[in-house]
Formats: structure tokens, sequence, C-alpha cells
């Protein structure tokens, strides 16, 4: 039992400290230089694309930083198999096995789109990763789960409907979302725009947008141990930036009039605070809100603010032009 209890508390602690700065004296830029001389190469022969990737590459970790780039660069996103998807998601949402069968047919059809078209959803390029990292000896898997956005999942977690990949790197697991690095849908156009922010994220910022059904996959022990709450809202501008929300620790707060609340968050690098600012809007103007101060202490920036008047905000945290979090605020009386 000893034993056993001391591998367990070991998995953990690899758990809680597997993120990217685990590979900050690897230089990724030739793993990334590979995925782009072979951006003409298609997804016919798979063991010949995985082969092409990572054969003259070292690490495992750049190997899978070769296959993540190409998939992440190469494949756009399907709005009209994920309408499909989702449909059927809410249709069947009381009837898992029902939603299991129809899944289960369907995706033979998605997978064929994606290998003729390098068009798919999140099961798509959760599908790709996981293949390209089997022919190039890497091992990986799709977790599923729910992923909160503006639309979905907000305050609870109702619907399951993202997929994304754990990878184990020297003797590690890693979370990583190929499908939001890749880009996003402006009026039904796919937008390219990889962002690196969701590769190899530390656990407790992918918590934020990403809550898989086997809890194991959380990655961190206090994660893992603790009941869901929903956190504030994150967008892919918080994972470039590599933010992660401290305080206020969930989406609705509540204070009194006149009360002082601190906002902070976590950032590798140092920043300039001038650059950090607390906002609202009224209509479509933006109104930044006064500080009592701003401080920055060993990669945690607080700010503090006071709400003098009663009623419910929604304030967002917004650093140079990107906004990176949002919370709701509501004020009582004192």
């Amino acid at each position: 039992m000893k034993k056993l209890s001391l591998v367990f508390c070991l998995l953990f602690c690899f758990m809680l400290t597997a993120q990217i700065t685990d590979f900050d004296d690897i230089n990724f830029n030739r793993a990334d230089n590979i995925a782009k001389r072979h951006s003409n190469l298609d997804l016919k022969n798979l063991p010949l694309l995985a082969h092409n990737l990572t054969f003259d590459l070292p690490t495992e970790a750049e190997k899978f930083r070769a296959i993540y780039t190409w998939v992440c660069s190469n494949i756009k996103g399907d709005l009209v198999q994920d309408s499909k998807v989702s449909k059927n998601r809410k249709k069947f949402q009381k009837d898992s096995v029902g939603y299991l069968n129809w899944n289960n047919a369907y995706k033979n059809k998605a997978i064929k789109k994606l290998l003729k078209q390098n068009k798919t959803m999140c099961t798509g390029y959760a599908y790709l990763i996981k293949e390209l990292c089997f022919l190039a000896n890497i091992e990986c898997k799709i977790i599923n789960g729910y992923g909160r956005s503006t639309t979905t999942n907000v305050d609870t977690l109702q619907l399951v409907n993202h997929s994304w990949n754990a990878v184990k790197l020297s003797d590690k697991w890693y979370l990583c979302d190929a499908t939001w690095s890749s880009g996003y849908f402006i009026n039904d156009v796919f937008i390219k725009d990889y962002n690196l922010g969701y590769f190899l994220t530390e656990p407790i910022l992918f918590a934020k947008n990403h809550y898989p059904i086997n809890k194991k996959w959380l990655l961190d022990s206090t994660l893992i141990s603790s009941d869901y709450t929903a956190s504030p809202m994150v967008y892919g501008k918080t994972f470039t930036h590599q933010i992660t929300p401290i305080s206020p620790s969930n989406l609705n707060t509540f204070v009194k009039e006149n009360e002082i609340i601190n906002f902070s968050f976590k950032i590798p690098d140092t920043i300039n605070t001038k650059d950090v600012t607390l906002i609202q809007y009224s209509g479509f103007n933006e109104i930044t809100r006064d500080l009592e101060y701003i401080k920055q202490d060993n990669g945690q920036v607080t700010l503090a603010t006071k709400f003098k008047n009663i009623g419910t905000f929604d304030v967002h945290l917004k650093l140079k032009n990107d906004i990176v979090t949002s919370y709701t605020i509501q004020v009582a009386k004192k």
C-alpha cells in the first residue's frame, strides 16, 4: 500500500508540473520549419506524412511539435459538420446510447471528409493528431468533454461538445487543443490563426475552458479533487499571453457596495502594468474603471477596484488591446 501511495503521489506531481516550460531548453523552430516545408503534402498517405514530419527530429517533443504545427496549419474548420454534430448532441442530450450510436455511424463520414478535403471539426482534429502520433511512436489520447465559450457551458456543464488531446512526452502527460489552435469562424468563414497558447498548456489554465468527462485528464491534483465551479471566462488571447486568472476564482462574484475587490492573474513574463486595464461596456462604449492600485510581484499582477453602485456588472480584464478574462460582479447594498 505504501508503494502504491508513493506511485500515486509521484504521478500527481508529474501531472502538476507538466507544461510547456518543461521544454524551455528546446528550440522548436526546426520542427515548425519542417511542418511548413511539408505543407504541400496531403492526408492520402498518413505514414509518409508522419515520417516526413518527424524522422529528422531528435526528441519526442520536437516530433510532436512538427505534427501539431502541420495539423493546425493545414486543416480547416468545417462549420457544416460542426453544426450537424452540435444539433445531434442536443437532440440526444438525454440519450447517451442513442448519441453514441449516431456518432459512431457519423464518425466514418467525418474522417473520410477530413482525409479528402482537409476539413473537419474538433473530433477530426483530435483523431488526426492521435493517428500521426501513433505512426511516430508517440503515446497520445483523444479526450472528450466540455468546451466552455461565451455561448455554451458558461455557468454549468450541460453539454459534452468538444474533443482535444493528451500526449505523453518524456513520461509526462500534456494537454493541447489543435482545433482552437488552428483558427476561428467569423460570419461562417474560417479564419486561419495559429495560436500556440493551446500547445502543451499549463493544466490550471487549460481547465478554464476545457473540462474532461474523465476528471483524471485535468492533470492536476487540486482540480481533480475538487468539484467543478464556473471560473471566469477566458478567450484565445488568454492562451496567447499565457494568462492564468487567480481571483476572483468564480465567474460570478458577490460584493457589497464600496467594497474593494482584487482582480489578479499570473503571467510568465514581466509586463508593463500600464498595459493592464479593467473595463466595462455601456452600449458600444468602452469604459475604463478607476483602480485603487495595481501591482506586480513575482509573476502575479493584481488590480484593485471599488464598486460604488448597486447592480450587476460585466467586467473585463484587458491586456493591451486584448480582452483576456471576463467576470460578472453582483453588487448588493451594504
